[in-house]
């Protein structure tokens, strides 16, 4: 196991008393969301500390829907992160202390993860979606603002706001549709329309903020590196393009040759 220093060191972090908590965060997202945790650990070392937090507190919100049957424990489970986000002084939890240092650092940012809480609540119910463009709103509230939220906290000027958008839409979508066996398994409707027609159309529409994302590439400026967690999602949706079964058959994937050469490769120069 290492030492504290030693992670301290391998995660870019200056030990000052907030070592352990960061590290808390780096392993809960390691454990839960492992392609979130290899685009982090490909980004500059200064980048991580500042994103961690955001990304395990997306984990907590994200997984409180689905702790228990019952909506109020779920519902509690939101309304406490939803009182993190305002709190002068942060609860004694290992997550809630990082999140709260990026929150006074980072104007707006509060906004943004609130915006996620109440998103998150639509998975409590387990009701199917209304419309596509109840769908699309919820990619949007999830996704679009996970991503356009750890730019905030690098840096990222607010004219890159509509290109960070697009890029998480993308991605959350190609993660959403890897997602659907699983949902279904759990006795959810994922989709609005599973039909392979629909399915297509999807996956164009994702295609279609990816090439958006693109166009406005330079204006990413300092919150380049929280784009490098849409590394698959180009490849994946044009696989769901080509072959629309592959979602409800849980196929949707890359070798670990393609996934690991294409996370270099975005690394390297910032394509995607």
């Amino acid at each position: 196991m290492p030492s504290r220093g030693n992670w301290c060191a391998m995660w870019g972090w200056v030990d000052d008393g907030r070592a352990m908590t960061l590290q808390a965060c780096a392993g809960l997202v390691e454990r839960g969301d492992p392609d979130r945790f290899a685009a982090t650990m490909a980004a500059p070392l200064a980048v991580r500390a500042k994103v961690w937090p955001i990304y395990a507190f997306n984990l907590e919100i994200a997984r409180a829907p689905w702790v228990s049957t019952q909506p109020l424990i779920a519902e509690m489970r939101l309304q406490f992160w939803r009182d993190v986000l305002v709190a002068e002084k942060p609860p004694a939890h290992e997550v809630a202390g990082p999140l709260h240092a990026v929150l006074g650092q980072t104007p707006g940012l509060a906004e943004l993860l609130d915006r996620m809480i109440d998103a998150r609540r639509r998975d409590i119910a387990r009701d199917p979606f209304a419309s596509a463009s109840a769908f699309d709103a919820y990619i949007e509230d999830t996704s679009a603002t996970l991503l356009w939220a750890a730019a905030l906290a690098l840096g990222a000027d607010p004219v890159a706001e509509t290109a960070f958008r697009a890029l998480g839409w993308a991605a959350g979508l190609a993660s959403y549709l890897r997602a659907v066996p699983a949902l279904a398994a759990r006795n959810v409707i994922p989709l609005y329309d599973a039909s392979p027609t629909a399915l297509r159309i999807l996956a164009a529409e994702g295609l279609n903020h990816l090439a958006i994302a693109r166009q406005q590439r330079a204006a990413f400026g300092r919150g380049s590196p929280a784009a490098l967690v849409a590394w698959q999602a180009g490849p994946l949706l044009r696989q769901a393009y080509a072959n629309p079964t592959r979602v409800a058959e849980g196929t949707l994937a890359l070798s670990e040759f393609t996934r690991r050469g294409a996370l270099v490769w975005m690394g390297f120069t910032g394509r995607f």
